[in-house]
């Protein structure tokens, strides 16, 4: 454990002592993997077994998802590479496609993309650390814990990665030691594991495709470090690595933990529940041991949070450089940090959270996010070279159209069954075109520093 620390460590300390400006392919990982292992992964099992309940139509979700995640990592590293502006989405469409639907994928980001992880992730939190303290659930201590991690991020630069880089060592070791348990412990004589053909029939079912929904959500976050490339150090060499080598990390911890968590409880445990983790471990560990499972899974939490807030800011920040209602949210501080597009994501975070349910704020941001991340990787197909070295995506078009079409897939039938929750994201993207009518563009946005 001490060796794990200080690999991930040291390089940060190295670069924090010679004044830190730029952000190395450690911190870089570290944000990919703190948004991606989040509430999904300990929480969407309970929502799935709803629909589908063989583990083999479990686990090939959380396959097919990497997998998915991989070839979107690929056109956002080559897009990364292509346009070094941090911004993400925000940035290729605009380029490529046009600026309304560059604005449409900034004003998803805001609303629900960086703010509505932020909510959930604050959610569970409270969910989870309020048992092991002996407090009621209130939502004062999620609203508490997200002004705490926007506060840490408005200072510097070298504050934000040694919160980053700390909150995602935790988090990795936390996920790898409870796999390790639930692997090695023995299984009960009852539990969700189902290894027989049925999967043949679920795999075509509407409930699989949804279930692909709290998936998406779960690895919304491959292409997190796309968003801050102009603060990463030698970007077209690390940006590639970080949203390549960190999606695959994340893939294989993912499969393993599903699997963890059918072995250790029933599906009648299970099904529709929220604290899976909790229900699974509580069976392994026993309550007392379960209570520092809740413990550690609030604190792994902080680092999603933290990473949202990061990421979430810049893109937001880099709309305001070019719209002329936004503008304010440019301002940075004498550090270079856009200190009011911080708190605007800390504010929407916080409404979000006080207005929404758990499972319904996940189904339309998945949605939403879903259906951006399918226009942007979209958008890989129609770069132009450059006159310097970029990352190239292998096996272009065809990763691409594959992803294009299994969201599609998607999205297609979460409309169908999930038609309320589907509406309210296609309500957000309208309400962001509302806006985009009677906002102005800027040629030049001259932020206070």
């Amino acid at each position: 454990m001490q060796f794990v620390l200080a690999a991930w460590l040291s390089p940060i300390q190295i670069l924090i002592k010679k004044g830190l400006k730029k952000i190395s392919i450690y911190t870089a990982a570290a944000i990919v993997i703190a948004n991606m292992i989040g509430t999904g992964v300990f929480t969407s099992v309970g929502f799935q077994l709803n629909a589908i309940q063989n583990s083999w139509s479990i686990i090939s979700l959380w396959f097919f998802g990497g997998v998915l995640s991989l070839f979107g990592a690929f056109a956002y590293a080559e897009l990364g590479t292509h346009y070094k502006e941090s911004g993400g989405d925000y940035i290729y469409l605009s380029r490529i496609f046009h600026p309304m639907l560059g604005y449409l994928s900034a004003w998803a980001g805001l609303t629900v993309g960086f703010s509505a992880p932020v909510a959930l992730a604050a959610m569970a939190f409270t969910q989870y650390l309020s048992p092991v303290l002996g407090l009621p659930t209130h939502t004062f201590m999620a609203i508490a814990i997200i002004v705490a991690i926007g506060l840490l991020h408005s200072f510097t630069l070298k504050h934000s990665s040694r919160l980053q880089n700390s909150s995602t060592v935790l988090k990795i070791l936390f996920i790898v030691v409870l796999i390790i348990i639930g692997v090695a412990a023995a299984a009960p004589a009852q539990n969700a594991l189902l290894w027989n053909t049925s999967w043949h029939h679920e795999v075509v079912q509407p409930g699989y495709a949804v279930a692909m929904v709290y998936v998406a959500f779960a690895y919304t976050g491959w292409n997190a470090a796309a968003y801050v490339v102009d603060e990463m150090d030698n970007p077209r060499l690390h940006l590639p690595r970080a949203l390549i080598g960190s999606t695959l990390f994340v893939m294989v911890v993912y499969m393993l933990f599903q699997y963890v968590l059918l072995k250790h409880a029933t599906v009648n445990a299970l099904k529709g529940k929220e604290s899976v983790t909790f229900i699974a471990f509580n069976n392994v560990l026993g309550a007392k041991g379960a209570k520092w499972v809740s413990a550690f899974i609030a604190l792994q939490l902080v680092a999603t949070i933290s990473s949202y807030i990061w990421v979430g800011s810049r893109v937001t920040a880099a709309l305001a450089r070019e719209h002329r209602l936004w503008q304010p949210f440019s301002i940075k501080n004498k550090h270079g940090i856009p200190i009011y597009a911080i708190w605007l994501h800390v504010a929407i975070a916080i409404v979000l959270l006080l207005t929404g349910s758990f499972e319904k704020v996940l189904l339309y941001a998945g949605f939403v996010l879903q259906l951006m991340a399918s226009l942007t990787v979209a958008t890989s197909l129609f770069t132009q070279p450059k006159p310097f070295p970029t990352y190239k995506s292998p096996f272009k078009p065809v990763l691409q159209i594959i992803f294009l079409l299994f969201n599609a897939w998607v999205l297609i039938f979460t409309l169908i069954d999930k038609p309320v929750e589907s509406l309210i994201g296609v309500g957000i993207l309208v309400a962001g075109l509302v806006l985009y009518a009677f906002d102005k563009p800027v040629n030049t946005v001259n932020p206070t520093n």
